[in-house]
């Protein structure tokens, strides 16, 4: 591998054409002028949905896993209908109901217009990953802790809320941080519902930007600033799994 890595170096570099591949992709002139709108709105934008998103969809994954797990049989079947469906369509097909679809079928406007509708569709999305994972969570923890609280005189609400989900929150946060960078990336999917130029996130103003000036720079600029973010989520992903694994 090492050999075929090498040579596949030493080809791009003596079949490459530098000077046509760094004025389409690394143009400094067309990075400054993407400056400071693609940080000040387009990142900006890119974390405030990817926020939104997770927090929401945080809420509806807890509801879900919670039902999951009740003994009532209605609750079950629900939560299991709900994250069966909206882990097996694709996001961008959940964004277009939730965007085109509803609206239209019921004539009525999205709360938030589309971003609104982009986060609802990106929450729903996220709810039903995340709600598996919290579910995990929970069954992780040591029934022993859920026994002997019970054993204290404590019900079985105030169990689950003071004992168990403590515990089991402290088990998945490193599965829930991988999942906010995969809502950072699936932001990109709002273009579908259109935006104004206020509203763009990376990829969309990135997009827009090359269309203009006919260049791929922007393409690189989105995909720094989008390392910019990600990266030290993955590190703080990998420092957490092994704090974790000390701990056990």
């Amino acid at each position: 591998m090492y050999v075929i890595a090498l040579v596949v170096v030493v080809l791009a570099v003596l079949i490459g054409d530098w000077d046509r591949i760094a004025f389409n992709f690394f143009n400094l002139e067309v990075m400054a002028d993407m400056f400071p709108e693609v940080l000040t709105i387009a990142a900006r934008n890119t974390l405030v949905y990817t926020l939104l998103s997770f927090a929401i969809g945080l809420v509806v994954a807890l509801a879900l896993a919670l039902m999951k797990l009740s003994s009532i049989g209605p609750y079950r079947a629900f939560a299991i209908g709900y994250i069966e469906l909206f882990r097996g369509l694709p996001a961008l097909i959940t964004l277009i109901l939730i965007g085109f679809g509803i609206p239209i079928a019921f004539d009525f406007n999205m709360p938030g217009g589309r971003v609104g509708a982009g986060v609802l569709g990106l929450s729903i999305v996220a709810g039903a990953y995340m709600a598996e994972t919290i579910r995990a969570g929970i069954e992780a923890v040591p029934r022993g802790q859920s026994e002997a609280a019970r054993s204290l005189g404590m019900s079985s609400n105030r169990t689950m809320f003071t004992i168990v989900l403590p515990q089991a929150f402290r088990i998945i946060i490193p599965p829930l941080t991988n999942e906010m960078v995969l809502l950072i990336k699936d932001t990109s999917l709002f273009f579908v519902l259109g935006t104004t130029p206020l509203t763009k996130e990376l990829t969309k103003f990135a997009r827009d930007f090359m269309v203009e000036i006919r260049n791929a720079t922007p393409l690189t600029v989105a995909a720094l600033v989008y390392l910019a973010i990600t990266l030290p989520l993955t590190w703080l992903v990998r420092r957490l799994e092994k704090r974790a694994a000390i701990s056990r």
